[in-house]
């Protein structure tokens, strides 16, 4: 193809000489031909379009060529499949064209990535969308981590969307694509797009973070530089190769461990981790480790709570590394991370660099652990009974972070998501097995299935012919596969009585002169607040609804009486709002809407807040840093709402909040914050209550506020009691009805 001399078109060529260069390890002979056969038929179909931000569209496939080149490690297939993801979707270019011009392999991939578009059976298309890119994946790995790197370059470019479209896809990103990077061991990749995911759900505190973050950095390289000196001097003398890294930690993980403790950022100690990085003989890994582990803990005492070995035993996604906490010069923790230059590589690009490490013995199990993992997916897949949200909420626990490892009487090794019981146990060795299994022996005692595995454990699982799963099963299982088998045996047994109920309410139907029609049974189900026609058939079959008592020409004809017993409405907590309260403006202009404040995260004036169209038509307003408001809008992006606070609201204290005090317990303690909350700021207070427990108290109060500022200061009074007085916000439903004031 030839290009124009124009400033455009230079920097066309100058990326895709990038991408080449960055390419350049993995390549054979005649790659390049195909790479810009590629890339001229991407030009060609892309030529008139542009993106939001106004440049021509080519340069994202390219970039996410390059990413999955460079940061990731792909090689000439996928840098191919990258510059043609869009093509089949966006273009004239039919799959066929791409099988005959660059093979089957290629097309199915990208029959893998491209979206799918037209009308679905379910309420989400993007929670469709994502089972049938996965059922690709199943047969190719690859098509999720081109995907990822589709995800990752739409984040960096995310400025130039909506305010709506860069919440949907920021939340979409953490619900789904970041813990996903993770079980794949993109460690790297993954932390990018938590951070960029807080970026825009919480743009403020992001920032905040970042300003601080950025204030201490002196600090912290001053400290590490003190903290390794003596490992180098010691590394030094025994002559080992090594490279010293001291890496911060990510804004998403110092704000998610603020979250989880309750911690101020000055009190978060673990802001960074030194990284030591060995050259070392595959033969002589694990052994190189454990003695630069043996001569960092001679220097600093370790913390034996904090050791994690996951050299000996690898976590499923294949990440090896030795992390030990030790206490610092100065009084402070210190994770250090211990690992070889090879398990550095998998670490940073998860599996795609155990190909370039294939011979490995220990990378070949981690391998075969991927294999095991896309099995268990499969099998989540093939569940034809799910839609697609719970089809969603099956995989999102497939992404578990942390394991536990347990074995089988004849010392065979199996990994579990930590949390999980005998039960799960059971499932995993083989499916008939968790069917039909009564209970387990761990360690030679006899345990229930609810028992939660330790590591170590020795397990037994114990079988009967006559045993069957019930429904008490689901409270403690807790992998997808245990849960998928029980729910499909639950499913199978409740299809039986609900095809009788079937069967009486056709008659019943077609005795009164009505169709069994899915318009009708979808009145049938709305009016008894029922999930869907197997639920309604079911309760008919069992009796719970008797037939005889259907007033079918009510329900039918005049719809509109049943609207008493629809579900999922809740109007008792949330005050119902005008739009012409000027409180809140709701889509691009100023829209006349009723809406409910959501009870889940309570926002006020100066929350970041996003509108959610619910099932029956009302509007809940959410926070968008309320983690149902990340599910919602990664599972139903097309019923969110634009919304923000109108400027022109009145400062009224309209709203209720919630905060907890902690600290120290003194004497007259409660007097001093009534006496702030009450008659100092005149803030109105609806309840509270106070604990105390070994000199330390815990206070919780609800209030009424006008705004976050009005909030903010509150907040900053109540901690200037003492310096050991800790504030936070946290929501209404973690109040006690404990004193009406």
């Amino acid at each position: 193809m030839k290009f124009d001399n124009t400033a455009e078109n230079k920097e066309i060529v100058n990326q895709y000489r990038q991408l080449l260069r960055v390419s350049k390890w993995s390549r054979e002979k005649g790659d390049i031909t195909i790479i810009r056969k590629a890339f001229d038929l991407a030009m060609e179909s892309h030529k008139d379009m542009r993106r939001k931000s106004g440049e021509p569209y080519i340069f994202h496939p390219i970039a996410v060529a390059r990413i999955a080149a460079e940061e990731i490690g792909l090689g000439t297939t996928s840098i191919v499949c990258a510059l043609l993801h869009d093509v089949v979707e966006d273009t004239d270019v039919k799959l066929g064209d791409i099988k005959l011009e660059f093979g089957e392999k290629v097309a199915n991939i990208i029959d893998g990535l491209t979206k799918i578009s037209g009308v679905f059976d379910t309420n989400s298309p993007q929670a469709e969308n994502f089972r049938k890119m996965l059922l690709t994946m199943a047969d190719d790995v690859r098509v999720i981590l081109i995907k990822l790197c589709d995800r990752l370059h739409n984040m960096r470019t995310l400025e130039h969307m909506s305010d709506k479209g860069q919440l949907k896809i920021a939340s979409e990103t953490s619900f789904i694509y970041a813990p996903l990077a993770h079980r794949l061991g993109l460690y790297t990749i993954k932390s990018e797009l938590e951070d960029l995911s807080l970026k825009y759900t919480q743009p403020a505190l992001y920032q905040e973070l970042k300003t601080k973050l950025n204030a201490t950095k002196e600090q912290r390289n001053r400290f590490i530089r003190s903290f390794i000196k003596p490992i180098k001097s010691e590394l030094d003398e025994l002559e080992i190769k090594y490279e010293i890294k001291g890496r911060p930690k990510s804004i998403y993980s110092i704000y998610n461990k603020m979250t989880n403790k309750q911690l101020e950022f000055e009190d978060v100690y673990d802001l960074f981790a030194v990284r030591i990085i060995i050259d070392s003989d595959p033969e002589d890994e694990k052994m190189d480790c454990w003695n630069v582990y043996s001569i960092v803990t001679s220097i600093f005492k370790p913390n034996p709570e904090r050791m994690r070995d996951w050299i000996s035993i690898p976590k499923t996604n294949g990440y090896e590394s030795l992390h030990a906490t030790v206490m610092g010069p100065r009084g402070q923790w210190v994770e250090v991370q211990i690992r070889t230059t090879r398990m550095d590589a998998i670490a940073e690009k998860g599996y795609a660099a155990h190909w370039k490490y294939k011979d490995n013995t220990s990378n070949q199990d981690a391998a075969n652990s991927l294999d095991s993992w896309i099995k268990q997916i499969r099998e989540v897949l093939e569940d034809h009974d799910s839609n697609a949200l719970e089809f969603l909420d099956k995989f999102k626990m497939s992404l578990y972070a942390e394991e536990v490892f347990a074995f089988t009487p004849r010392g065979m090794i199996k990994k579990l998501p930590k949390g999980s019981t005998a039960l799960d146990f059971a499932f995993d060795i083989h499916t008939e097995i968790g069917a039909k299994c009564l209970g387990a022996k761990v360690n030679g005692k006899l345990v229930p299935l609810s028992y939660v595995i330790q590591n170590g454990d020795q397990i037994e699982i114990l079988t009967s012919a006559k045993q069957k799963p019930n429904k008490d099963w689901l409270s403690f299982a807790k992998t997808t596969k245990a849960r998928t088998k029980i729910k499909q045996s639950l499913k199978d047994e409740k299809r039986i009585v609900a095809s009788l109920g079937k069967e009486a309410l056709a008659r019943k139907m077609r005795n009164s002169n009505f169709d069994y029609t899915t318009e009708n049974l979808n009145k049938l189900v709305t009016y008894y607040g029922v999930e869907d026609e197997l639920e309604l058939t079911f309760r008919i079959g069992t009796g719970n609804i008797d037939k005889e008592k259907i007033k079918l020409s009510e329900i039918l004809i005049d719809s509109g009486k049943g609207g008493g017993h629809k579900a999922g409405i809740d109007r008792d907590d949330a005050k119902l709002k005008s739009q012409t309260s000027n409180e809140l403006i709701l889509g691009d202009a100023n829209v006349d809407m009723e809406y409910t404040l959501a009870s889940c995260c309570n926002p006020i004036p100066g929350d970041k807040v996003m509108g959610f169209i619910t099932v029956m038509g009302d509007i809940k307003i959410h926070q968008t840093s309320c983690k149902n408001a990340a599910n919602l809008m990664s599972r139903f992006g097309y019923r969110i709402i634009k919304a923000r606070w109108s400027s022109e609201s009145k400062n009224e204290e309209n709203f209720q909040a919630a905060i907890e005090i902690k600290g120290i317990d003194s004497l007259g303690l409660v007097s001093k914050v009534t006496d702030i909350v009450s008659k100092q700021l005149k803030v109105n207070m609806k309840t509270i209550s106070f604990e105390s427990l070994d000199g330390t108290f815990v206070g919780k109060l609800k209030i009424q506020v006008a705004d976050t500022k009005h909030l903010d200061k509150l907040m900053r009074e109540l901690k200037g009691i003492d310096e050991y007085i800790t504030v936070n916000r946290i929501f209404l439903d973690n109040i006690p009805k404990i004193t009406n004031l």
